[in-house]
């Protein structure tokens, strides 16, 4: 949306200074491609009834978005030029944080809200120094800087009241304990879901839980652990005059990457959860406004493969452990055993596949012999093979090859993605849009 358009909207009427919500709350679900919207229509669906019901997402998809960064980085978005985008309101280059294809920096939505008087807030399940949420709190060439990132949550000023999240390996370092600096700055610090409840409510707050991102939501202690920080973070938030809180459903994308739909749909659950909680939310204090969009899509997901007109999610429902989890337990056993592999994965492993686990083996050693061939610099160049990663490969191959799903890439694509909003002013993100747009006129609904 340009000026112009900005111009017209308060011409005629749509947001009076009246009518502008009080809270924002800004979802961005990373790698969310419309595949995985309808995969978890599927997955969450009840098979003891013929009608496939509706999920949060149904119910409030308001249009789609184009995700494109800067000509210089052509067609296909990271997560960092999105974020940007979906932050600023301009396109900037791969792995920009919030400067322009010049490196400026660029006055991010949530800067504004805090400068507006709000109070402000991140809520994610990667670290609080990632993509996503450095892009509404910094500003860096590089999204790989993370020590220099973290750095400027303290020395570029306090951006925030609410940090939810991981991240211990670039806050508490030899060289630097950032959340210190965060406490000695009035923060209360918790590093425990448990410590949620013992709360103040009118203190800041740095809450990290991981040493880099959270466990899958498969592997957490709780696996609604975005649910129940988003949960938290609105309650501290909560004021006279307002917030403005970014949530990220960071882990999705790293299900497209790792072609891991059992990850995949359970990061979903979790997002659906957090979404089902805003919904009540908004019921209670209608002057907040509720926007989810993802920044890209991720994997080339395929709801069905192979010519074979299927898609069966019918594993994933019952599945307690990630892939990964499952291959550390198979080779923490001393031997295979198909009842404990069964139970791991929560549902049974027929003959064959079951022999495909075996085979493993044979492929690791083999793997293993080819890199003791190599020279040193292409040892250097190339990690020694892992026998767990044999398996949580094998897991992932008999995964998709039950449910029928497809992927075409372990990396980002074009694709637009689909933008949801309910609440004050939401019928303001419908039809399509660029990312830009949702940026803009986030700004416009903050009084710029």
């Amino acid at each position: 949306m340009n000026n112009a358009t900005a111009t017209d909207m308060k011409q005629q009427g749509q947001v009076k200074q009246v009518d502008l919500p009080k809270n924002i709350i800004m979802v961005v679900a990373d790698g969310m491609g419309p595949a995985y919207t309808s995969a978890y229509r599927y997955f969450n669906d009840n098979p003891a009834t013929d009608e496939i019901e509706q999920t949060v997402f149904d119910r409030h998809l308001k249009g789609l978005a184009s995700t494109y960064p800067a000509p210089v980085s052509g067609y296909v978005t990271d997560s960092a030029a999105a974020a940007t985008a979906l932050a600023t309101g301009i396109k900037t280059y791969n792995g920009a944080i919030s400067v322009d294809i010049n490196k400026k920096p660029l006055l991010t939505v949530l800067e504004w809200a805090k400068q507006q008087g709000k109070k402000t807030g991140v809520v994610v399940t990667s670290r609080i120094n990632h993509a996503t949420p450095a892009s509404y709190l910094s500003h860096n060439e590089s999204r790989r800087n993370y020590d220099q990132l973290a750095n400027s949550y303290i020395d570029n000023g306090i951006k925030a009241d609410v940090y939810f999240g991981g991240g211990w390996k670039n806050y508490i370092r030899d060289d630097r304990n950032i959340v210190n600096e965060f406490k000695q700055a009035g923060f209360q610090y918790i590093d425990s879901y448990s410590q949620l409840t013992e709360l103040v409510h009118d203190k800041p707050v740095i809450g990290l839980f991981a040493d880099l991102g959270l466990p899958w939501a498969l592997d957490d202690s709780n696996k609604h652990r975005l649910t129940l920080l988003t949960k938290a973070a609105t309650k501290q938030l909560k004021n006279e005059a307002g917030f403005f809180l970014l949530v990220e459903a960071s882990q999705i994308d790293w299900g497209g990457h790792d072609n891991n739909i059992a990850t995949a749909m359970h990061e979903m659950d979790d997002l659906a959860k957090v979404m089902e909680y805003l919904e009540s939310f908004v019921a209670e204090n209608p002057d907040t406004l509720v926007v989810l969009t993802a920044d890209h899509s991720t994997g080339g997901l395929t709801l069905a493969a192979n010519k074979d007109y299927r898609w069966n999610p019918e594993i994933l429902r019952t599945m307690q452990h990630s892939p990964a989890t499952i291959a550390k337990n198979i080779v923490a056993n001393d031997q295979l055993n198909l009842q404990e592999i069964n139970q791991w994965l929560n549902f049974d492993l027929n003959s064959k596949e079951f022999q495909q686990i075996i085979q493993v083996n044979a492929s690791y050693q083999q793997a293993t012999t080819l890199h003791l061939l190599l020279s040193a610099t292409e040892k250097t160049a190339q990690k020694a093979p892992e026998l767990k990663e044999f398996y949580r490969q094998e897991i992932l191959t008999i995964i998709d090859k039950r449910t029928n799903t497809g992927w075409t890439t372990t990396g980002h694509t074009a694709i637009d993605v689909p933008v949801f909003a309910f609440g004050k002013q939401s019928e303001q993100f419908s039809g399509q849009l660029d990312n830009t747009d949702i940026a803009k006129k986030i700004f416009t609904l903050l009084g710029k």
